[in-house]
C-alpha cells in the first residue's frame, strides 16, 4: 500500500530547531512516518530521540546516514537507544553521502559500495540480537527495517540485494520508473521510497530556497546526468566547471523544480505525488519548503486529508 511521510529538511536559511517543529506538525496532522537525516546541525539519533519525545504516534526513520562514518555497532546502539527512550517505532536508512562529508569531515575512506553490503548485514544481525565480532546488543530491536539510498548501478545492485527498501532523493517520476524497471531484475525487488521537495503556492522566497538546494546537486555524478536528460545540461556543465552556487541557483527554471518536486496548489501537489506512485514508488517523503510556511504546517495541514486515500 502506498504511503506518504514527511522529511525533516535542513534548509540553510532556516533555524535548525525548525526540524523539531516539523516533526510536531507532521505528527499532529496525521502523517505516519518522519524521516530524520543528518547534515551540519544535529546528530540524527539525538534529534530522533527529541522528536520522539515531543510527538505521539509518528514512526521514525533515521537516515540515510553515511555508511562508513558509523560502525554497525554504533548504528545499532543509536537505533536501540531511540526505541528504548521514546517507545516509538523506528527504522534505519543508510547511504553513500559524499567524499566531502565522509573523508573531509570525518576522516574516513570513501568506499560506500564496498562497505554497504557488510554494514547492512552486520547492523541487521546486531539489531536482531546476534553476536557480531564479539558484540551483542543488550536491548535488541529484531526485525528492524534497513533502507539504502541508491544512486548509480553499483549501489542500486547492493540495495536490491541487501536492503528492505531503496531510497531515491530529488529525482523525477521518470527516474523512479527507470529504477523500478532495473529493480525487477532482482530476485525479490525491494520497495522504493522517494524524497521530493513540496511547496504549497510557492512565492519568491520559497522558490529561492528550493533553487539554492537544487544547485548543490547539479554537479554530482548521477544527478547531473539526470538533470541533463531533463534538458538542463548547460546548468550541469557550468556547475561542473566550478560556477558559483548562487549564480547557478538564480538560473534554475521553475520547470526543473517542478520536475523533481511537487509545487503549486494542494491539488497540483496531490497529482504530483500520485505520479510518483504511478511510476513505481511505494512511499513518498515530502520535504516541506518552509521559507514562507514555517514548519511546513500550512502545507501539511492542507495536504493531509487529500493524501489520506493513498495511505499514510
Amino acid at each position: 500500500m502506498s504511503s506518504v511521510g514527511v522529511v525533516t529538511p535542513f534548509w540553510l536559511d532556516r533555524p535548525p530547531s525548525e526540524a523539531l517543529d516539523i516533526a510536531v506538525a507532521a505528527d499532529e496532522t496525521g502523517f505516519g512516518t518522519l524521516w530524520i537525516g543528518e547534515m551540519a546541525t544535529f546528530d540524527a539519533f539525538a534529534l530522533a530521540t527529541a522528536a520522539g519525545l515531543r510527538t505521539s504516534n509518528i514512526s521514525l526513520k533515521i537516515g540515510p546516514l553515511a555508511v562508513g562514518v558509523r560502525s554497525p555497532v554504533a548504528l545499532a546502539l543509536g537505533l536501540s537507544t531511540v526505541v528504548a527512550t521514546t517507545g516509538r517505532r523506528a527504522s534505519l536508512a543508510l547511504g553513500a553521502s559524499s567524499p566531502r562529508i565522509v573523508t573531509e569531515w570525518h576522516g574516513r575512506p570513501f568506499e560506500p559500495v564496498r562497505l554497504m553490503r557488510q554494514t547492512v548485514r552486520d547492523t541487521r544481525a546486531i539489531l536482531d540480537g546476534n553476536r557480531v565480532n564479539g558484540f551483542r546488543l543488550q536491548q535488541a530491536v529484531p526485525g528492524t527495517s534497513i533502507s539504502v539510498a541508491a544512486f548509480g548501478p553499483a549501489m542500486l545492485r547492493a540495495a536490491a540485494e541487501e536492503a528492505d527498501e531503496v531510497v531515491l532523493n530529488l529525482v523525477s517520476a521518470g527516474h523512479v520508473a527507470q529504477v523500478r524497471s532495473e529493480l525487477t531484475q532482482a530476485r525479490v525487488p525491494p520497495p522504493i521510497a522517494v524524497w521530493i521537495p513540496a511547496a504549497l503556492d510557492p512565492g519568491p522566497d520559497t522558490l529561492r530556497q528550493l533553487r539554492s538546494q537544487l544547485a548543490v546537486y547539479l554537479a554530482p555524478p548521477g544527478y547531473g546526468e539526470m538533470f541533463t536528460a531533463l534538458g538542463h545540461g548547460e546548468l550541469v556543465e557550468r556547475a561542473r566547471a566550478g560556477a558559483p552556487r548562487a549564480s547557478l541557483a538564480q538560473d534554475i527554471p521553475v520547470s526543473l523544480l517542478e520536475a523533481v518536486g511537487v509545487l503549486g496548489s494542494a491539488e497540483d501537489i496531490a497529482r504530483g505525488v500520485q505520479e510518483y506512485f504511478d511510476a513505481g514508488a511505494e512511499h513518498v517523503g515530502l520535504v516541506p519548503a518552509t521559507a514562507e510556511d514555517p514548519a511546513g504546517r500550512r502545507l501539511l495541514t492542507t495536504l493531509s486529508p487529500l493524501l489520506a486515500t493513498g495511505g499514510r
